[in-house]
Formats: C-alpha cells, structure tokens, sequence
C-alpha cells in the first residue's frame, strides 16, 4: 500500500539549521521547512555525517582502547550503516566505477577522525551524552529544538556543549554564525535543566582549531529574545506567504536556483492558506546579516 504523502504544515518549531536558513534567505528556508523541495546529498556534508558517526560509536569502547587506528577502523562500517540508512547517498559515487573517488573521500574522513586525537583525549573523557535530542517549550509557547553532539558534565556539576566540524575554523569576523548554534543549544539546556552551560566548544577537524566560549545569562538571555523576533518574523511569511529571497555569494552553491526569483525562476505555488500583509509588515523577508552579540571574548585555540 503506497503512503500519501502528508500535506504542508505550518513550522511548529525552531532548530539552529532552520534559524540559520531564515536569517541567510527567508525563500531557502520556505523551500526547505514548507515546500520540502528535495536537495541533492553533498560529498562534504555526507563526510561531515559519517566523521560524526564515528567519533559517537568510539566511545562505546572501553577508555583504554579508543586509539586513533580504532578510530579509523571504524569508517568503513560506519558509511554501510549509512547507505543502508539513507540508500540515496549512494549516488554520490554511482559513476565511480573503479572505486577509487570513494576510496579517496573515505580516506579524507579518516585524516579527519585521526586529526581529532590532537585536538582532544578521548581515553580522559566519558560523555554524559553523544548524539542528544533536546527539546523545549519558552514561555512564549516557541519550542526549540536541536541535536547536541556531545555534553560533558565535570565532577563539579559543570557542563561542556561540544560540537564537531569537518570544515575549517572561520576567520573571528565570521565566527559568530556557529557560536550562535553553541548559543541555541546552551540557551535550551538552561532552560530544560536550570543550568547555564559552563563553556561552549566547537572543534574544527579541517584545520584543527578549537573555539570555546563561556556563556551568561545575560548571553542567554539575548539569544532568547532574538530567537522570538526571528519566529514572529517566520510567523509573519507563514501567513502572508511572503518569503523573499536574500541574495549573498551563497546563492552559487543553492539547490533551488531553477526555483529562485533572483535567477530567473518561480517558487512553486505557495502550499498554505494566506492573508494580506497589514501595515508596516512589508519588509519582513529582508532579514539583514546577524550582528555580534556582546559577551564574553572568543578564544582561538590551536592545539
């Protein structure tokens, strides 16, 4: 018996993916939280998939035996247990006849998970939680929602949030996009659990970098508040079915060009019931860059 697919829905919640889509271009986010447009799986994003996989399954290990050969060993399981997952990815290599592209990505992984024994200790770490869905409702009925990589939790009752890239650590000028992650994720935990994580830790595999910063309240507190203006902004497209697009040196790498006003396309019919934009709403999708936030300084770790 074949599925019907469900019809479009309203969003019901804000993740960090999803708030990043909105403040880069409201369209992107419309095509991908209301529309559900299909986007072709990357080779960088995949690898960025399997690399997480591997560094969560390493601590099934007991300390001891959390070796960096170990850790390699690992890949090649990890990416079956992810086609079977996700058959489509195998698409990435389906003209890869001899196997030799997909024997280089894999090997790219590997110099990525053995590249984190440098940046930290796994026999001198036992998690609390890898992988961790965390959902919240504020008070203002928004819910949030995300998945942590990894949180540490000290002798002393201290929490560490810690999230791995494959990519690069962008120059200072750029790093508040993933703090602001960090900060989503600190701000649910805090409001989940009544504790204010004591240091946030973004670990960057492509270069080897890693980035801390310690929250206050008052950052939470400021990351709350944008987060209700981003939602009734959201709130806002939803109903009017107003969502323009942002154009940025982004664009050049976007699924959805064939579908974009700024590149000569139309957006599909607009799936959800709408009314007219009331005064002084006409600017809502034209969301401009997120600025810095003030707080405490930034801490460029290369170890």
């Amino acid at each position: 018996m074949t599925s019907v697919p469900r019809p479009p829905q309203p969003p019901t919640s804000l993740s960090p993916s999803r708030a990043s889509d909105f403040m880069q271009c409201p369209l992107l986010y419309r095509f991908r939280v209301i529309d559900k447009l299909p986007e072709k799986p990357s080779e960088a994003a995949t690898r960025g998939t399997l690399v997480h996989a591997v560094l969560e399954r390493l601590f099934d290990a007991p300390a001891a035996d959390r070796t960096a050969p170990r850790a390699r060993a690992l890949v090649p399981g990890q990416w079956d247990r992810l086609l079977e997952a996700r058959p489509e990815l195998g698409e990435l290599f389906a003209d890869d006849a001899g196997g030799e592209r997909l024997a280089r990505w894999l090997g790219e992984a590997e110099r990525l998970v053995e590249r984190w024994f440098s940046l930290e200790d796994p026999t001198r770490l036992e998690p609390a939680e890898r992988e961790m869905f965390v959902e919240t409702e504020l008070e203002s009925g928004l819910r949030l929602r995300g998945v942590i990589d990894r949180i540490d939790v000290a002798p002393t009752g201290e929490v560490r949030i810690v999230d791995y890239k494959t990519g690069k650590a962008p120059r200072p000028e750029y790093a508040e996009g993933p703090l602001f992650q960090m900060k989503f994720y600190a701000l649910v935990i805090w409001r989940l659990k009544g504790i204010v994580p004591r240091r946030l830790q973004l670990v960057y595999l492509g270069s080897g970098d890693v980035l801390t910063y310690d929250p206050v309240v008052a950052d939470l507190e400021r990351v709350e508040r944008k987060l209700l203006a981003l939602w009734e902004a959201i709130s806002l497209a939803t109903e009017t079915g107003d969502w323009r697009p942002r154009p940025t040196k982004l664009c050049g790498w976007c699924d959805h060009q064939a579908v974009c006003p700024e590149f000569g396309g139309t957006p599909p019919v607009y799936p959800l019931s709408v009314r007219p934009a009331g005064p002084g709403e006409d600017d809502q999708g034209r969301m401009g860059p997120v600025r810095a936030e003030a707080g405490r300084p930034v801490a460029l770790e290369g170890l």
